[in-house]
């Protein structure tokens, strides 16, 4: 286990180290960062001032290096549009995202895990061709038109829920549907595919050949089998509910990670961007080797490379 756990962390250590290389020239490579962000009726000498304060007149590889030292310390920069440390913005706003994301990936599982089992033993009934359309829904509706058609419906036709903020509980409603159809969809087919595929193993003939029930064998036998790839779907779903913020927050108004990228876009903050683009990859990454590690801890065999 512990050569596992070093492997999988050396991986993860080394995949960072790419994606910091990649956020930090794709940045540079668009075009001169300076001019980005600032207004065309600014000087040359403004423009040199931003530069220097900035660091961006050192080489390429001068300025990487001191943007790891600074990221060792914990210093992300400073937001040029606001004038405060990145890292300070990033805390401000990561709660909203982590409760967005974390509930709708709740309601993912409480939704898919439930109907893909159910359309999984069941082929061909009439549970199956629920889960089956409500996966194929989840794959080709766009979060952001089924925004758009929740607000319509439920906060100024129906006057229901409201349809921005963050002032209560029920502001939450309205962006955790329109953020977890995907994931439902994701979910549901994998958790159906998986099942079908354990109902033809030989270990479930002989569980009903011992004449043990259909329910003990489902939850004793097909169930533990289905956890094991549900795993890298809650981390890819998790990750995804992250990515995916940058829209929803924008369209409900939502104060979180997504809405202060897209102001920041707006507004040509080169360092914010930055930072926020950097931080949810480290997430992203994060979570991966969190799931890696507890795969080795359910299935012994992913650690022996069998």
């Amino acid at each position: 286990m512990g050569a596992y756990f070093l492997r999988k962390l050396l991986q993860s250590l080394l995949l960072i180290l790419g994606v910091l290389v990649l956020v930090f020239m794709m940045v540079r490579f668009t075009g001169d960062p300076v001019a980005l962000m600032v207004s065309r009726e600014a000087t040359a000498e403004q423009r040199e001032q931003i530069r220097v304060s900035l660091g961006l007149d050192q080489p390429v590889p001068v300025q990487f290096v001191r943007y790891l030292g600074g990221l060792l310390r914990g210093d992300l920069g400073q937001s040029l549009s606001l004038g405060l440390p990145n890292s300070l913005l990033i805390g401000q706003r990561i709660g909203a995202t982590f409760e967005l994301a974390l509930a709708s990936l709740l309601l993912s599982l409480a939704i898919a895990v439930p109907l893909g089992i159910m359309a999984g033993l069941r082929p061909g009934s009439g549970m199956d061709w629920l889960g089956r359309s409500v996966g194929l829904a989840g794959q080709t509706i766009h979060s952001v038109w089924l925004a758009m058609i929740l607000i319509l419906v439920f906060a100024v036709q129906l006057r229901w829920l409201p349809s921005f903020g963050r002032d209560s509980w029920q502001s939450l409603i309205l962006p955790t549907l329109a953020l977890s159809l995907g994931s439902i969809g994701q979910i549901v087919q994998l958790t159906r595919s998986t099942v079908l595929e354990v109902r033809r193993e030989n270990f479930i003939r002989t569980a009903h050949a011992k004449g043990m029930s259909a329910q003990r064998v489902a939850f004793g036998h097909i169930a533990p089998n289905v956890a094991i790839p549900l795993l890298s779907v809650i981390s890819v779903g998790f990750t995804y509910a992250l990515g995916g913020s940058v829209y929803i927050e924008q369209v409900f108004a939502w104060p979180g990670l997504g809405s202060l990228l897209s102001n920041a876009i707006g507004d040509n903050d080169f360092p914010l961007v930055q930072s926020i683009t950097i931080f949810i990859a480290l997430f992203a990454i994060s979570v991966n080797l969190i799931t890696d590690l507890l795969y080795g801890v359910v299935d012994p065999r992913v650690r022996l490379g069998r």
